[in-house]
């Protein structure tokens, strides 16, 4: 780990595995529209040499440190990982975007401004860069892919009872305070079904929710991290959520 935490009140997050051609420029690009905040690279022991990188980065950068990890474990546990990081760090709130270019950093302002808003009286608990609200939307994909998210989505707004229009994006900003009550034990999700069950806890607690139009955008570089047998995980995942949140467990 490099230099010690700075007092920027934000923490950016990404989680790598062999990231190598978009960190650089995305790193750049980051600070380009968040000069104020801090960034927190999560790696998994990438071969091709992205911790290296983040190291190398931090020794110039105070801003910059990363979490190395022994190998691929998963999403959910990189994402918990840098959550638990802001909280221990006491940053005010934790920004996370994937670490291919998909979710463009200079949506990040707009993101943050969103929690300063109050829904109900209350502040923002999450904030979501959303696909599917006017001004959203999606390039890159083809049909298959499209329909594929919006049935995911459809599916676990209908299971969870989640009011967020995009449940399954990465690209939101989390109040720490808020993550702190959470009970990171019984988040059971690993894979890309994380998204929408730390949202459904996040629910549980009473978090309210803002969303900001983005438009995704497929990586242009690298490969997809994403195969069948993570698909069909997740959705079974969100199924067994499902039951427990009709249960009222």
């Amino acid at each position: 780990m490099a230099a010690p935490p700075t007092h920027a009140k934000t923490l950016i997050t990404l989680a790598t595995y062999n990231e190598i051609e978009n960190l650089p420029p995305l790193v750049e690009e980051i600070f380009r529209y968040v000069p104020e905040a801090d960034l927190l690279v999560i790696d998994d022991n990438s071969p091709d040499g992205t911790g290296q990188w983040c190291d190398e980065a931090g020794k110039r950068d105070p801003r910059i440190r990363c979490l190395h990890r022994q190998g691929k474990l998963g999403l959910g546990t990189a994402t918990i990982a840098a959550m638990r990081y802001a909280i221990e760090h006491s940053y005010q709130q934790m920004a996370n975007l994937d670490a291919d270019f998909s979710h463009p950093p200079r949506y990040l302002p707009a993101l943050l401004a969103a929690m300063d808003q109050k829904i109900d009286g209350q502040e923002v608990g999450c904030a979501i860069g959303s696909r599917y609200i006017p001004g959203g939307g999606v390039e890159g994909w083809p049909w298959r892919r499209r329909l594929m998210s919006r049935a995911v989505n459809s599916y676990a707004r209908g299971l969870l009872g989640l009011a967020p229009h995009d449940c399954s994006g990465a690209f939101r900003c989390y109040r720490t305070s808020l993550l702190a009550q959470l009970d990171f034990d019984a988040i059971r999700s690993r894979g890309y079904s994380f998204q929408e069950e730390v949202l459904w806890h996040l629910k549980r607690l009473g978090c309210r929710f803002a969303e900001v139009p983005i438009t995704f955008v497929d990586r242009v570089r690298g490969q997809s991290k994403i195969g069948a047998r993570e698909a069909v995980s997740s959705i079974t995942r969100l199924f067994g959520l499902g039951v427990r949140n009709v249960l009222g467990r």
